[in-house]
């Protein structure tokens, strides 16, 4: 990072950070009682605190909806892959049982010819 982009930074900073500051005292020294003032800051607060719970309980309402989806496509997934995996196993199981009737009566037929 070059110096002008750090002294920019420091700039902006020093300006949102004064006028956090000014905002601050501008509601703490305002007319009001402090009661009043310190009610509002606090309900704004709570609001602040209900709007967040609601976002994070929505967030999480749909984070586990897109999981059990995604759980339900690899289920099928795996069920599919399962039926490929018993269909394949049964054709090999159908040719080696071939291959080995063919290999017996093959020794069969070379002994009768022997004797």
């Amino acid at each position: 990072m070059d110096n002008s982009t750090k002294s920019t930074g420091k700039i902006v900073g020093s300006l949102v950070l004064g006028a956090l500051a000014g905002a601050t005292l501008g509601v703490l020294f305002a007319p009001r009682k402090g009661t009043k003032t310190r009610n509002k800051i606090a309900g704004g607060a709570e609001k602040m605190a209900k709007d967040l719970k609601k976002k994070m309980s929505k967030e999480a309402k749909d984070f586990r909806k897109s999981v059990n989806k995604e759980a339900k496509l690899l289920k099928n997934k795996a069920a599919e892959l399962e039926g490929l995996v018993e269909g394949k196993m049964e054709s090999v199981t159908a040719t080696l049982k071939e291959k080995a009737n063919a290999l017996l009566h093959m020794n069969v037929d070379h002994e009768i010819k022997q004797k």
